[in-house]
């Protein structure tokens, strides 16, 4: 009975080693070339007053050339000031401000793009920070490669309590799961805030984006690429693209976005991801139990000391990849606190995803 649990760890193991390898394969991108192609860059956003100014600023100062790209925000029914603050700035040459129609982060960003007038879409959120090059190094990469969708890096930036590095280094995780499996060929997730495709890609999947979800505009959208093979999906590894969020103050904010990203799986007809989500909760799922059982036997105590060592090794090596690549390797003296934690947090947050996941706050 005792082999038989380590036998379970085997898929998560090969899966997320062959992950690790594909990171290893990780090109860094530099270019100093001035493309000149026009490319529409769409903000959607709810109740950001606070942030949009911020990311309004960074997109103002980009090296590339104003003339060459538009900004459209989309308004999401906000309650605040945040329309008036995008519809006022003026340090943007091409800027449009609108007000989503309907209801939801996947139609805003629907209207955005009807919206636009870019070959090339770029999104990002209006609670992110940009550096001078993001914008221009993107665009080099896509006139270079020309892919239908551009999966760049994100990262997190928070203040030094446990809380935020745990945040800190389980979006790490899920970065380097994104640039793993993308590189590999096998793409499972992205993140729209930072996100481009080609316009011809995003009109073609539009029936595939599930609407009746609030959010999901990234994952339901790259999952439909991918359906069609001769569709380019590639991982853009430049510090200098990398769009900075901050993490959640508090862990009901936390949780309810995890549970939202979540709520969406049920919807998810790619296989690598499927077959990945199970596996994970699975192999995350055996700790209690493993644990309860040791209630009545000993020896499971050993075997969950097993267990958790074996998992260990692969998420290790991902998150020392991951970690390194972009200059927060001191993130990694939480790794062993933030490995117990993280199955309290897996338990406590697949209920909290099945009971009130669908919403955008």
């Amino acid at each position: 009975m005792q082999w038989l649990v380590l036998i379970l760890l085997i898929p998560y193991l090969y899966l997320l080693l062959r992950i690790y390898g594909g990171l290893k394969k990780v090109k860094t991108f530099k270019s100093d070339s001035k493309p000149d192609i026009f490319v529409s860059v769409i903000v959607a956003c709810r109740n950001e007053e606070k942030n949009l100014p911020l990311l309004l600023s960074d997109i103002s100062l980009q090296d590339y050339n104003q003339d060459l790209f538009e900004l459209v925000i989309v308004d999401d029914n906000s309650a605040d000031s945040t329309f008036n603050i995008a519809s006022g700035y003026t340090c943007i040459k091409n800027l449009k401000a609108l007000k989503n129609p309907d209801t939801g982060k996947k139609k805003a960003i629907k209207t955005g793009v009807e919206a636009s007038t870019g070959e090339f879409v770029i999104t990002t959120d209006a609670d992110c920070r940009a550096g001078k090059s993001w914008l221009r190094n993107i665009v080099s990469f896509y006139a270079e490669f020309k892919p239908e969708m551009i999966i760049g890096p994100v990262g997190m930036k928070g203040t030094d309590s446990f809380f935020q590095h745990f945040q800190q280094l389980e979006f790490m995780s899920l970065q380097g799961i994104t640039a793993g499996t993308a590189v590999t060929g096998s793409p499972v997730m992205c993140n729209g805030a930072n996100l481009a495709f080609t316009r011809e890609s995003y009109q073609n999947q539009a029936g595939n984006m599930h609407y009746e979800k609030v959010s999901g505009d990234d994952i339901f959208l790259l999952h439909s690429l991918k359906k069609k093979k001769e569709n380019k999906i590639m991982w853009l590894e430049s510090v200098s693209s990398m769009i900075i969020t901050q993490t959640f103050e508090t862990p009901d904010s936390f949780y309810r976005q995890r549970a939202r990203w979540i709520s969406k799986t049920g919807d998810y007809s790619d296989r690598n991801t499927i077959v990945l989500a199970i596996v994970t909760f699975v192999t995350i799922l055996l700790q209690p139990l493993l644990l309860i059982a040791a209630l009545f036997d000993p020896v499971y105590l050993m075997v969950l000391l097993a267990a958790l060592i074996l998992k260990s090794i692969p998420d290790y090596l991902i998150l020392r990849n991951t970690t390194s690549r972009y200059g927060n390797r001191k993130l990694m003296r939480w790794f062993l606190p933030s490995q117990i934690f993280y199955t309290c947090y897996v338990l406590i947050l697949i209920p909290k995803a099945i009971l009130s996941g669908n919403r955008w706050d």
